[in-house]
């Protein structure tokens, strides 16, 4: 007679359970710190292009983007850091900005953004 000792369980730990709730708690937190980064972002690169279609002068397109800047609450960068050159006939507008996220404690998260006008990233 053979005898079959306990069947073998599957599933997760409690604590198993528990690391992977904590994981995703703060992959939750972090996420929810670089969203509106990246959102703000985002309507740079659009105030950007805006800029450099509306413009002709570097004077324009930094009180372009600063106007687009005002209505969309765009506080990362002003029209004064933006970096205008020209292309053959076409205004090229770059820009350059890093963002740190506090974390917890001395741990801070840095995010190089980084656009242009022409549609590339450096």
């Amino acid at each position: 007679m053979k005898l079959h000792g306990p069947k073998s369980q599957r599933g997760i730990s409690f604590i198993g359970l528990l690391f992977l709730g904590v994981v995703l708690a703060l992959l939750a937190i972090v996420g929810a710190r670089v969203v509106p980064t990246a959102s703000e972002f985002m309507s740079i690169q659009k105030a950007v292009k805006k800029a450099a279609a509306d413009g002709d002068t570097v004077p324009a397109v930094r009180a372009s983007f600063d106007r687009t800047a005002s209505v969309d609450y765009i506080t990362s960068i002003s029209g004064k850091d933006l970096e205008v050159t020209k292309q053959g006939d076409k205004v090229v507008v770059n820009f350059a900005y890093d963002k740190e996220i506090p974390l917890f404690g001395p741990a801070y998260l840095l995010i190089k953004y980084r656009g242009s006008s022409a549609g590339g990233y450096d």
